[in-house]
């Protein structure tokens, strides 16, 4: 809704809701007017003929009506005809805005007979809005020349269609305001914004650019020659190809890119190139010289580059192969990495392991300690007790018989925890020495006194600490028999390699198919190693599943005389070194 006033001087309400579309921007140029907030929101009771955008914003109705408005009708404030009456408890009717205005101070009342309002005591009096609504009005553009009466509900449906009703032009752009019976004759010969033709392309376009099109981009529109030519006109379109052949225009010769520097009108330009035809050969020809050298030379560059191309490409061969070593080196120390990486973790979980056996060993020396403490307590006491018996009574023979037991006990304890330390150290020492890569390397000391100890038959062979494939691989030893075993005995030094039973057999493949490497280390210098490899047979019962503790030892009866090993570096310090290597690079994880 917006509001304006009549030639007359009267207010006049401009209905927003019910303007045709291309109406409805002009409708809303007036001043802003303050909105009241609604304490009361619309209801079923409204009625619907009436459109919201048509009631006034502030007071009542300040329409022209035929017949002076009964006092009933009239807001108790304004003194204007009731908009949206509302009836209060002490029966006065105010328009909706002038009692949302009232209520709005502290403590409201009535200013008729100043009796107390309450918000919840005001009602939408419906009945005085329909008599209202039908009341006989002039139409609001009266002072235009319109003498229509209608009711005040049918105003906002007669202006829609009001010839005499004020709107804005159509087409936007254009500020101007008139009558609505004026737009045929504004659009047709008043607006500055009315479409038009171009006379020379006929393109359409609104009459203020109509100017512009035609000095800058209509095809159509007459130019003349920038030449100043005989051609005294011709179309925009056509004067990008007229430059071409006008013959006042200033062009180039089409040799200059040989050398010609000639410059001058078009009209000129023939007599040039008949006159000048030896020269233009000669700068041609002059040019074709020049580019025949820089062929030539183009062609000793290349052959130059071809003679080099074999040593490029042989180069890049070499460079591809080393390419490809690096990429296996590669590959193969990833995969050492990798088995590192699982021995460091395998091993990490050894050690903790180990510490775990440490602390036992710990717990049971203690125990020992105080077993014997206690041992040597009971044994003082016994013998005190023995020398005092000799003089004693029976009680005093009991109390012997009740020490000989305890201390016949306590030694059967020591004895016990002293078999359990020495398979604890035994254990420490196999966890201590254990390899989990595949690799042995054991080390045999004393090596004289364990000959004498094998020629007298008293220890034939001596076995190593055991090793592994892997944390969860295959268990192996190796056995040495340091005076020969078998064609070997009295002459050699025979190796053998065993496997063992191991916790996680049923995960592994069977039979063992590892290649075995056994080797003698040179401890000098020079590092002759003695070895010997073979592949385990498949059929032998050596390389099957183990059922017992160890299979049947496989290996090398003649491994290395006794007069090659003892005249040699294998010995120093009265200590050889035996090195045992199972391969495990086609090794599948279990």
């Amino acid at each position: 809704m917006s509001a304006g006033r009549s030639a007359d001087g009267r207010e006049v309400q401009i209905p927003l809701q019910q303007v045709a579309p291309s109406l409805t921007p002009a409708l809303s140029v007036a001043s802003p007017v303050h909105r009241q907030v609604n304490p009361w929101p619309p209801s079923d009771t409204t009625p619907q003929s009436v459109p919201a955008g048509f009631l006034p914003l502030h007071k009542g109705f300040r329409d022209h009506f035929a017949l002076t408005p009964e006092a009933k009708y009239c807001c108790e404030t304004c003194s204007l005809v009731l908009c949206q009456p509302r009836q209060t408890e002490c029966g006065h009717r105010f328009c909706q805005s002038c009692i949302n205005d009232i209520l709005s101070h502290p403590n409201p009342v009535c200013p008729a007979d100043m009796e107390p309002l309450f918000k919840d005591k005001i009602f939408r009096d419906v009945c005085c809005h329909r008599e209202i609504m039908a009341l006989k009005v002039y139409c609001r553009s009266e002072a235009n020349g319109c003498q229509e009466q209608m009711s005040l509900q049918q105003i906002p449906d007669h202006l829609n269609v009001c010839p005499f009703f004020e709107v804005p032009c159509p087409l936007g752009k254009c500020k101007e305001r008139m009558m609505r019976k004026e737009i045929p004759d504004h659009l047709s010969w008043k607006c500055k914004h009315r479409e038009t033709s171009c006379e020379f392309c006929m393109t359409k376009m609104p009459l203020t650019d109509l100017q512009k099109h035609k000095e800058t981009v209509c095809p159509a529109f007459p130019v003349s020659c920038p030449n100043h030519c005989s051609v005294s006109s011709l179309p925009r379109s056509e004067l990008s190809s007229h430059q071409n052949d006008c013959p006042k225009a200033q062009v180039c010769c089409q040799f200059q890119r040989y050398g010609c520097t000639f410059q001058g009108l078009n009209q000129d330009m023939r007599q040039h190139e008949s006159t000048s035809a030896g020269e233009h050969l000669r700068m041609i020809a002059n040019k074709n010289s020049v580019l025949e050298n820089k062929v030539e030379d183009i062609k000793g560059e290349l052959l130059e580059r071809y003679k080099v191309l074999p040593a490029l490409s042989s180069r890049l061969s070499e460079l591809e192969n080393q390419s490809d070593e690096l990429r296996e080196k590669n590959r193969q120390v990833e995969q050492k990495l990798a088995t590192m990486q699982k021995l460091m973790s395998s091993h990490s979980e050894k050690l903790l392991e180990v510490e775990l056996e440490l602390r036992s060993l710990r717990v049971l020396r203690d125990e020992v300690e105080n077993l014997r403490g206690t041992l040597e307590n009971v044994r003082t006491r016994l013998n005190t007790l023995e020398q005092g018996g000799r003089s004693g009574t029976g009680s005093t023979t009991h109390t012997l018989a009740t020490l000989e037991n305890q201390l016949k006990r306590h030694d059967e304890m020591l004895s016990v925890h002293e078999i359990r330390l020495a398979d604890m150290d035994l254990r420490f020492q196999v966890l201590e020495t254990a390899s989990y890569n595949g690799t042995l390397i054991w080390k045999i000391r004393d090596y004289k006194r364990r000959k004498q100890e094998a020629v007298g038959a008293k220890t034939l062979s001596l076995y190593s600490q055991p090793f592994y494939t892997g944390y969860f691989g295959y268990k192996m030893c190796a056995r040495v028999y340091l005076n020969g075993d078998g064609m070997g005995k009295g002459t050699h030094l025979s190796l053998f390699f065993v496997v063992m039973r191991g916790e996680y057999d049923a995960l592994l493949p069977w039979p063992f198919k590892q290649k075995v490497t056994l080797m003698l280390m040179d401890q000098g210098p020079l590092r002759k190693h003695l070895g010997d490899a073979f592949k385990p047979d498949p059929n032998s019962s050596s390389f099957r599943r183990p059922a017992a503790e160890m299979n049947i030892a496989s290996g090398c009866p003649l491994f290395v005389s006794q007069s090659v090993l003892e005249t040699g570096t294998y010995i120093k310090d009265d200590t050889i070194f035996i090195k045992v290597t199972v391969d495990t690079s086609d090794l599948p994880d279990p």
